[in-house]
């Protein structure tokens, strides 16, 4: 256990060591600004003469002034403690003490990351069962033809070089002229993202068994189904789990950036309207809550893979 805990520790300090570090140059010109306000001597004295000068070269003239550089307002970069001030504030002390929160009012806060979190997983999970779906049927119609090999797979692929920024709008606006609201258009974009890992996946996992294994069968005599449901599809289960992963993570990003256009909640409109009002720690607090989420996620299938291939008699 105290081999694997040290390194995640180490590399997690040498993150959280380089950010502050990061902090100075990026914040500078707040720093000097708010130390200029508080009556402090700063070099240049104006802050025309300051946006003309680098930003390291400022840090080089007002050494003793860089201090608060980790508790700016509105910084550039945000501080790790001012972002999990933030957390604490937009989820249990907005829950808890807050007159929107769920402890007085019965109903999670709007403000409220969990909230907003919230909006974004329902179209994540729709989303995903809806790609995966398309994925796995999609991937039996590849293996199994011949003609969709050739002809749906390539296509498959293009679609993932469309930039999903540029078509979330698209499609959004194109489901609103028809009258789809709400959940779904963000859902479409979601399934977008994930079914395509799950088809490349499922793909290489129903042709991983060897000519052997089907030679065997051929010589058993096996029809396709047989070939198919007591060979390739318990063969193809490790490479599914693997691609589920990878497309759940894929889902979550597709919804929040089809939250981006509507803005109507969710952690995609969390972070527009942060940067909106230039809170970036508003937009890293709601970039953490969504890693949080997105490694909740991804454990949920693991778990679920690490039963499924138990029961299978899979030695892991």
């Amino acid at each position: 256990m105290k081999q694997r805990i040290v390194p995640i520790l180490t590399v997690v300090c040498a993150i959280f060591a380089f950010w502050y570090v990061a902090c100075i140059p990026m914040n500078v010109q707040e720093t000097l600004t708010a130390a200029e306000r508080a009556g402090a001597v700063v070099t240049p004295d104006n802050a025309r003469d300051r946006a003309e000068v680098g930003r390291f070269a400022l840090m080089v003239q007002n050494l003793d002034t860089l201090g608060g550089s980790w508790s700016v307002d509105r910084a550039r970069l945000p501080a790790p403690h001012q972002v999990a001030v933030e957390l604490w504030d937009s989820t249990w002390n907005e829950e808890v003490h807050g007159r929107r929160g769920i402890v007085k009012s019965g109903s999670l806060s709007n403000r409220s990351l969990i909230y907003h979190g919230g909006v974004t997983l329902g179209a994540t999970v729709v989303g995903f069962l809806i790609g995966s779906g398309l994925g796995v049927l999609l991937a039996i119609g590849i293996v199994h033809s011949r003609t969709m090999d050739m002809s749906v797979m390539p296509w498959a692929i293009v679609s993932q070089t469309i930039p999903i920024v540029a078509l979330a709008p698209m499609i959004i606006v194109v489901l609103y002229s028809i009258g789809v609201q709400g959940l779904i258009p963000k859902a479409v974009i979601s399934a977008y993202l994930s079914f395509f890992p799950v088809v490349v996946g499922m793909v290489k996992g129903l042709r991983s068994p060897d000519a052997m294994q089907t030679d065997l069968l051929r010589t058993y005599n096996a029809s396709k189904s047989d070939a198919f449901w007591k060979l390739r599809l318990p063969s193809s289960v490790p490479y599914l789990f693997t691609s589920l992963k990878v497309g759940i993570a894929a889902s979550l990003v597709g919804a929040i950036v089809g939250e981006l256009p509507v803005q109507r909640g969710g952690l995609g409109a969390r972070m527009l309207g942060g940067s909106y009002y230039g809170q970036t720690d508003q937009i890293w607090a709601a970039l953490f809550f969504a890693a949080a989420l997105a490694a909740i996620l991804v454990a949920i299938i693991g778990w679920i893979e690490a039963r499924t291939l138990k029961r299978m008699g899979v030695q892991q």
